[in-house]
């Protein structure tokens, strides 16, 4: 993968819904057309599974989720192409958490969100050795 390109309006949705979340950790999938530069078509936001206690600082989602999006993609005619998640009050950058659950060939949208505010979003790749992430660009169309 080499960069990533997002229509502003997908990315506005992605902001809205992490304020929302907000002080909490809120994500979703990223539905598109891989490629040299992997096209985000669709976002799909996902409750987190996390328990309670845990989600200021943690996002999970069950594997039922992920079955249902990939059928999703698929009737679409897109692929599950990666995921998005907030890190409140931190900087979007991966985290360690995030590096040892993260799969390969996926895009990583992380958003940070300060005082309930959307203030970045950066997109990241884990690295074939996954000793760790490797920034990609994006590009906000439209």
């Amino acid at each position: 993968m080499q960069r990533v390109s997002i229509g502003a309006d997908l990315l506005k949705r992605i902001f809205q819904q992490l304020q929302e979340t907000y002080p909490n950790e809120g994500g979703g999938f990223l539905l598109g057309v891989p490629g040299e530069t992997v096209a985000i078509r669709e976002v799909r936001p996902i409750t987190n599974t996390f328990p309670t206690e845990e989600q200021f600082h943690r996002y999970a989602m069950t594997p039922l989720d992920w079955a249902h999006m990939e059928d999703e993609a698929d009737a679409a005619g897109l692929a599950l192409v990666g995921y998005y998640h907030s890190h409140p009050d931190w900087p979007a950058i991966p985290s360690e958490y995030d590096r040892v659950h993260a799969l390969p060939n996926f895009c990583y949208i992380i958003t940070a969100v300060h005082n309930g505010a959307a203030a970045d979003a950066r997109v990241w790749e884990l690295s074939t050795d996954r000793a760790a992430f490797d920034e990609l660009p994006l590009s906000i169309t439209g």
